[in-house]
C-alpha cells in the first residue's frame, strides 16, 4: 500500500526531476569510474594469476655467462627450492620480408619436441619445434608482420645466418609484456620472441652440456632471499649477473606498476565525483527543507514522528542514489570491458576472464549510498529537529547588511544588477564556497586527462630528443675493442659513431642498494649526454659517479656522499666511488661515470659494449643490412622507429582516458552549475518577479541569476587550477619508478583545455536556466505565501 508520504515523495521526485538527473550524473560518474577500475583492476589480476598458476611461472629467475649442466643437482639441493629448469637463452637480429627497419629477437630453448617445464608456453596454434630449424613465435610478433604457421624468416644467431621455419604460434606468462630490455614500452615489430628446440640452440651457441639461463620454483616455506643469497654464491664462477625474483622480473615489474596505478585511480577519481555528489544533495535537501517548513510542521503535527520525516528526505537521497547507481554501473561495465581490452593489446594475456563481480557492485553500492547519505546527513537532521510551531512560521528574512565593494563606495561603477549580484553571494559565502570548490574539482580533473598526453610527448622529447640524439645503438655480444667504432664510422651514410661501456653493477649504501649498470661515455659526446636539472648537456666528471636525480633519491645520496660498486661481470671488482654529480633523466635509473674512469675502475683495457651511430636517413636500410650480417652486433635499436612505434600504440590509450575523463569532469561542472542555478531560480523567484514588476526587463533579470553563475565559475577555474596541479603531482609520484618518470609539465593548453569545458559546461547550463526564467509566470509566483 502507497501511503501518503510515499506519494508526497514521488511527487518532489517528479518536480525535481531535472535536479535530480544532474545530481545522479555526478554519482554515476563516481560509480563508473570505481566500477570500471575496479573491474578492469579484477579481471586483470584474476587473469594473471590463473595464467601463471597454470603455465607455472617461475619465482626466481637467474642469467649467467655459461654452467656446465651437472650444476643443476646442485641448485636442487638448495634448501627452499621445489623446481628447476636449466635453458639457453641469446638474442639474434631478425630479417623479415617487406620489413627493412631492424628487428632484434630474443632466443629461448625449449625442449626438444615439448613444452617447457617452467613458464610453459600457451600454445595459440601449432606445434612446438622438434629440431632443426623449426621455431614457434610469440603471437604479437606474428601478428605485426603476418606470420604464421609454416612461413620462414631470417636470422643471424652467433654470426651465422639462418633461415627459421615457423612450426607454432605461442604466449608466455614470462613475456606478458612483451619489451625490449631498454624500451619503455612495446614494440611488436622491431622486438620478437622466439622458442626452438634445445638441441639446436645449444649447438649453435656452442652449449651442449651447458646452459646460461636457470629459472625454479619456491617451496612454500622457502625465503626468496636466503634462496638467492645462495644461489648467487653457488653461481659466481660462472659470470652470473645476479639472482633476481619475480617481483624484479621485467614483464612482472611493469603489470604490477600498471595495476597498481589502476587501483590508484579507483581511489582518487571516485573520491571525488562522490563528494560532489554528496555536496550537490546537502545543498538540494537543505534548500528542499527550507521551502517546506510548513509541510513538516503539518505532517508533525497529524502525528509523523521525528523519524518518519527523516526517513521520508533519506529515502529521496536513496532514489536518486539509485539512479546513478543504475548508470554508473552500466557505463562502468561498459568501460570496465573496454578498458580491459585495451590493456590487453599490451599485456599479452592469452586470454581475458573479464565479468562483473558481486563484490564491485557491493563496493560500489555502499560507497555511493553511504556518501550521499553522509552528504544529506545535516539537512536530514535539520528536518527532524524543526519543532512544529517554529516550522509553521517562514524562516526569518536575511539581515540587510552593505556589502564590502558598497562599504569601499565602488557601488557607483556598478549598474543596480550587478550590485545585486555580489550582494547576494556575500550574503551566503558558504554556499557560493561550496559551488566554486565543486566545480573547481571538475576543473582538476579536465587537466589531468590533458596532461597526460603533454607529459608523455615532453618525456620522450627530452629522451630522445636532448639525451639520446643518435639514430641507432648497436650492442656488442661482448665488449671488445674502441678500433670497431672507426670501422662502424667509416660505413657509407655514418657520420658520427660514439663508444659506450655498460658494466652490470649493484650500488649499495648502507641497507639500501640497486641492482643496474654503470655507463661509461665518452667526454664531451654528442649523440648520447647527460642533463642537469634545467635540462642543459653536461660534460661528465673526470671522476665519480653521476646518478640519475631518482637513483640518488633511492639510495638517499647527494654530491660528495659516498657508494660502494660490486661489478657483476669479470673480476666482480669491489670499489667505494663518490658521487660527483646528479642529473635529470626521465627513463631508467642510471649511473654514468667518464669513459676511462669506468675502465681504470674495472681494472681493464679499452673496450666498448656498444656504439652510438648518427646516420644519413637515404643510407639507413644500407647501415643496417651491414650491421645484421656482423656477427659481433647482438642488437641495433632504431630510436627514431621506436618513438613513431610509441606514439602508434599509445595513442588509443592516451585518447580514451582523455575522453573518460573530459565526459565525466564535464558532468561534474554541469551537475554542480545547473544544481546551483535551478536553486538559486528556486529561491529567487518571487524576488526576480517582483523585480519584473518594478519594471525590470527580462535580460536583466537574467543577467542576476547568470551573472552569479558566471561569478561562481569565473572564481573557480584559479582554483581548479591548484586542484589540477596537486592532482598531477599526486599521480606523478604514484606512477614514479626505477623504469620512467613522468615528469610534472603542465602547458598553457592543458589550463585552456580545462577552463574551455568547464565554461562550455556553465553556458549550457545557465542557457537552461535562461529558458526556464522567461518562461516564468508572474502571478503564480507573487500568489505564493511569504
Amino acid at each position: 500500500m502507497v501511503s501518503a508520504l510515499h506519494r508526497k515523495l514521488l511527487r518532489e521526485l517528479w518536480h525535481m526531476r531535472s535536479q535530480a538527473l544532474a545530481i545522479a550524473i555526478v554519482l554515476g560518474g563516481g560509480v563508473a569510474t570505481l566500477v570500471m577500475s575496479l573491474s578492469s583492476l579484477e579481471a586483470l589480476q584474476i587473469t594473471r594469476d590463473a595464467f601463471y598458476r597454470d603455465y607455472r611461472f617461475a619465482d626466481v629467475f637467474v642469467n649467467l655467462t655459461r654452467a656446465p649442466e651437472r650444476l643443476r643437482e646442485a641448485i636442487e639441493e638448495i634448501p627452499g627450492v621445489q623446481h628447476v629448469e636449466t635453458r639457453v637463452v641469446a638474442g639474434a637480429n631478425l630479417e623479415v620480408a617487406g620489413f627493412d627497419d631492424p628487428v632484434t629477437g630474443l632466443l629461448q630453448s625449449l625442449p626438444d619436441g615439448r613444452n617447457a617445464e617452467l613458464n610453459q608456453l600457451y600454445l595459440r596454434s601449432g606445434r612446438f619445434p622438434e629440431g632443426g630449424a623449426e621455431v614457434v613465435l610469440s603471437e604479437p610478433f606474428a601478428e605485426a608482420h603476418g606470420l604464421r604457421a609454416g612461413d620462414t624468416f631470417g636470422a643471424v644467431i652467433n654470426g651465422r645466418h639462418q633461415s627459421l621455419r615457423v612450426v607454432g604460434i605461442a604466449l608466455s606468462p614470462e613475456h606478458i609484456y612483451q619489451i625490449r630490455p631498454g624500451d619503455l614500452f612495446p614494440d611488436f615489430e622491431r622486438y620478437g620472441l622466439i622458442w626452438m628446440s634445445r638441441s639446436q640452440l645449444a649447438a649453435a651457441y656452442d652449449m651442449e652440456g651447458a646452459f646460461n639461463n636457470v629459472v625454479l620454483t619456491l617451496s612454500r616455506e622457502a625465503r626468496e632471499g636466503d634462496v638467492i643469497e645462495r644461489l648467487d654464491a653457488l653461481l659466481a664462477p660462472y659470470g652470473t649477473l645476479g639472482a633476481i625474483g619475480r617481483d624484479d622480473q621485467l614483464s612482472h615489474w611493469y603489470l604490477q606498476t600498471e595495476l597498481e596505478q589502476l587501483e590508484m585511480m579507483a581511489t582518487v577519481f571516485p573520491t571525488i565525483f562522490l563528494a560532489v555528489a554528496a555536496f550537490l544533495l546537502n545543498v538540494v535537501l537543505t534548500r528542499l527543507v527550507g521551502t517546506q517548513r510548513d509541510q513538516i510542521a503539518i505532517l508533525k503535527a497529524f502525528g509523523y514522528s521525528n523519524f518518519n520525516v527523516g526517513l521520508h528526505y533519506a529515502q529521496l537521497v536513496v532514489l536518486i542514489s539509485l539512479v546513478g547507481l543504475t548508470m554508473g554501473v552500466a557505463v562502468g561495465l561498459w568501460l570496465g570491458h573496454h578498458m580491459a581490452a585495451l590493456y590487453q593489446t599490451f599485456f599479452r594475456f592469452p586470454y581475458l576472464e573479464y565479468q562483473l563481480r558481486l563484490n564491485v557492485v557491493y563496493i560500489a553500492v555502499g560507497v555511493s549510498l553511504g556518501a550521499a547519505l553522509l552528504g544529506a546527513y545535516s539537512a536530514v537532521r535539520a528536518a527532524q529537529r524543526l519543532p512544529p510551531a517554529e516550522a509553521m512560521r517562514p524562516e526569518a528574512p536575511p539581515i540587510f547588511r552593505a556589502t564590502l565593494l558598497e562599504r569601499l563606495g565602488l557601488q557607483r561603477w556598478l549598474a543596480q544588477p550587478s550590485r545585486m549580484v555580489l550582494r547576494n553571494l556575500e550574503r551566503k559565502p558558504g554556499k557560493a564556497l561550496l559551488s566554486i570548490v565543486g566545480i573547481a574539482f571538475a576543473c582538476g580533473i579536465l587537466m589531468v586527462g590533458r596532461f597526460q598526453e603533454g607529459a608523455i610527448a615532453h618525456m620522450i622529447q627530452v629522451q630522445f630528443g636532448l639525451a639520446q640524439r643518435d639514430d641507432l645503438t648497436v650492442t656488442f655480444v661482448e665488449p671488445t675493442t674502441p678500433r670497431v667504432m672507426h670501422e662502424l664510422a667509416a660505413l657509407p651514410g655514418v657520420y658520427g659513431a660514439e663508444g659506450h661501456r655498460i658494466a652490470p653493477a649493484v650500488l649499495r649504501v648502507a641497507h639500501r642498494e640497486y641492482r643496474g649498470a654503470i655507463q661509461g661515455l665518452p667526454p664531451a659526446g654528442t649523440l648520447r649526454r647527460v642533463l642537469d636539472a634545467e635540462l642543459v648537456a653536461v660534460e661528465l666528471p673526470r671522476a665519480g659517479l653521476a646518478l640519475g636525480e631518482y637513483l640518488a633519491d633511492l639510495l638517499h645520496v647527494g654530491i660528495g656522499d659516498t657508494v660502494e660498486v660490486e661489478f657483476l661481470e669479470g673480476r666482480r671488482i669491489r670499489a667505494e666511488v663518490a658521487v660527483s654529480a646528479v642529473i635529470q633523466e626521465y627513463i631508467g635509473a642510471s649511473a654514468y661515470m667518464d669513459f676511462d674512469a669506468l675502465h681504470h675502475l674495472l681494472r681493464e683495457g679499452p673496450a666498448v659494449s656498444g656504439v652510438h651511430l648518427a646516420v644519413d636517413e637515404p643510407a639507413r636500410p644500407e647501415v643496417i643490412r651491414a650491421l645484421q650480417a656482423s656477427p659481433r652486433v647482438a642488437g641495433i635499436a632504431d630510436r627514431g622507429r621506436a618513438v613513431e612505434s610509441f606514439y602508434e600504440s599509445m595513442a588509443d590509450i592516451v585518447l580514451v582516458f582523455a575522453f573518460i575523463s573530459t565526459l565525466l569532469a564535464g558532468s561534474i561542472a554541469f551537475g554542480v552549475v545547473y544544481n546551483s542555478a535551478r536553486i538559486a531560480l528556486a529561491e529567487r523567484a518571487r524576488e526576480l518577479a517582483s523585480l519584473r514588476v518594478l519594471g525590470f526587463t527580462r535580460g536583466e533579470i537574467t543577467y542576476i541569476l547568470v551573472g552569479e553563475l558566471a561569478v561562481l565559475t569565473l572564481a573557480a577555474i584559479p582554483l581548479g587550477f591548484l586542484i589540477g596541479l596537486g592532482l598531477i603531482a599526486y599521480i606523478v609520484q604514484g606512477v614514479e619508478s626505477d623504469l620512467y618518470r613522468v615528469p610534472m609539465v603542465v602547458g598553457t593548453s592543458v589550463y585552456a583545455f580545462a577552463a574551455t569545458v568547464v565554461i562550455f559546461a556553465s553556458l549550457v547550463s545557465a542557457a537552461v536556466v535562461a529558458r526556464r526564467l522567461y518562461r516564468l509566470d508572474l502571478v503564480a509566483v507573487l500568489k505564493t505565501r511569504e
